[in-house]
């Protein structure tokens, strides 16, 4: 995507390094996108419930995507007035310092090796402890006890990390480390917040935490503002040295890039997987809901603060209708083929390949498609897939606009599953509520991209980014839905598939 570019314009630079692509855009002054280049990221799944990624395939395609752009733009090195990096948070990653060699493959957050560590840790009493200083719950899908796992796995980690030679980040930490050629190991707060080891209140890494989890403060980042200048581009990768003035985690970045600013906006964004999560101002809300509580924004030092629900496979699911049982094509496919059913008939598809996130948190769950007949069409499980998505959402939904005691006028929503219209009624007749889809798609690339030109003056305050968002197309509920008997039936074929997975874990 190209478009043309005033002459002598300066830009920033946007890379958004996804679970399945490395992203990079070319944003202007006026916000408007001039370039954008993609790579693909594999994963591998070497047992079921393992994901991972090869961390050297991340960089060389993030790194690969950051040329493409700027040749794409026709935008010089020395013309980028600042980068942004937004991440897939909690994936796990441990190198040589010496070397910038990573000394086992990342451990991607939708991993689940780490379930029966977690469980064990709640047995024992200790999921308070975690949820008063985090705010998350004891869960595989956050980096902690992917870090332990690979200090205890991998030969000899423990006593390299202990020896200072190792350094653990998640995505960004690893992509500013190469970056800077090794002279920068730092995090954002807003990644730091997903770890376990990060105390949200006190803003700082926690000892206790450290010692729960068997993790040497040795092998820690510095945490530094999510808006700020934390180091320089070496000039071998891009060109010049560039300032690297934002670190953010992708949902952080999505929410910043729907300008959901205030205490209960709102916005999910439908990716991989998908994510719910709700601006709740500069004191932490607590839940109750199984929901999460993790830093926003930080800025100049101080923080705000968003309940979050995490769906783990959303546009996954779509992925998988392709792949695994080929009932289409292609996922643009999926639309079509869902609306030529006049419903689900019954079915339900719960697609819990790696767990089930929020509200739930059940790491044993396993996906299953529920209701079948001698009648069921491909047609009716495409729809129960998109509604299966939906459901999910909705039982987000409920849960943190019952914990912030907020009501969000609309939700608005991006992320690529966002493109389907069906989907996006559906939500909006499960939840009784409009949804808005943003007129711009790539709200988290261009959070990070707003976050970066904030901390070097690009530009001055928020107002361009907030005034310059609208709504591609507003999906009022139909007051004919029967939305309370679907999740009724969505509510059983949940809890069955919770029992199926408990005796076989």
């Amino acid at each position: 995507m190209t478009t043309q570019r005033s002459p002598g314009g300066r830009v920033v630079l946007a890379l958004d390094q996804g679970t399945s692509s490395s992203r990079t855009l070319v944003v202007d002054e006026a916000g408007a996108i001039l370039a954008t280049a993609q790579k693909t990221v594999t994963r591998s799944y070497p047992r079921p419930g393992l994901v991972e990624q090869d961390p050297q395939e991340i960089w060389r395609c993030q790194l690969d995507s950051a040329v493409e752009a700027l040749a794409r733009a026709g935008v010089r090195a020395d013309e980028v007035a600042g980068v942004g990096i937004t991440n897939q948070r909690e994936t796990t990653i441990l190198w040589d310092r010496a070397t910038s060699e990573p000394i086992a493959p990342a451990i991607v957050w939708q991993d689940r090796r780490t379930a029966a560590f977690c469980e064990s840790l709640r047995e024992a009493g200790q999921e308070a402890l975690v949820r008063g200083k985090t705010g998350l719950l004891l869960d595989p899908y956050f980096s902690a006890t992917k870090l332990a796992w690979l200090l205890d796995n991998v030969p000899h980690a423990r006593e390299r990390a202990l020896a200072g030679e190792l350094a653990f980040g998640t995505i960004d930490s690893w992509l500013t480390w190469r970056l800077t050629g090794g002279r920068r190991h730092v995090t954002d707060a807003t990644n730091a917040s997903r770890t376990l080891l990060y105390d949200i209140h006190r803003g700082q890494w926690d000892d206790e935490l450290l010692e729960l989890f068997g993790v040497p403060r040795s092998v820690l980042p510095e945490v530094c503002d999510t808006s700020g200048v934390i180091g320089e581009t070496e000039i071998e990768h891009l060109g010049a040295r560039i300032p690297i003035a934002a670190l953010v985690g992708d949902q952080q970045a999505a929410l910043f890039g729907q300008a959901c600013t205030t205490p209960g906006m709102a916005k999910a964004t439908y990716g991989t997987g998908c994510f719910l999560l709700m601006h709740t101002g500069q004191t932490p809300a607590a839940s109750t809901h199984g929901l999460l509580t993790t830093v926003a924004l930080q800025r100049a030092g101080r923080r705000d603060y968003a309940l979050e629900g995490s769906v783990f496979m959303a546009g996954a699911a779509i992925q998988w209708l392709r792949d695994g049982l080929r009932l289409i094509d292609d996922v643009a496919q999926s639309g079509t083929l869902a609306a030529s059913a006049p419903g689900s008939e019954g079915v339900y598809f719960v697609p819990a390949f790696a767990g089930l996130g929020a509200p739930h948190w059940d790491a044993h769950a396993r996906g299953a498609i529920l209701g079948l007949t001698a009648g069921t069409t491909p047609a009716n499980i495409v729809r129960a897939a998109l509604e299966g998505i939906a459901l999910q959402v909705a039982d987000l939904y409920a849960a943190i606009t019952q914990d912030a005691g907020l009501q969000p006028s609309e939700l608005r929503v991006d992320g690529g599953a966002a493109g389907s219209d069906l989907l996006m009624q559906i939500q909006a007749d499960i939840l009784g509520l409009t949804v808005a889809r943003a007129a711009q798609k790539e709200a988290t690339a261009l959070g990070a991209a707003a976050l970066a030109g904030l901390a070097v003056g690009f530009w001055k305050d928020e107002t361009p980014m907030q005034s310059q968002w609208r709504a591609d197309r507003r999906f009022i509920p139909d007051p004919g839905s029967d939305r309370d008997a679907l999740r009724a039936g969505w509510a059983a074929a949940v809890a069955s598939v919770r029992a199926f997975g408990t005796p076989h874990a």
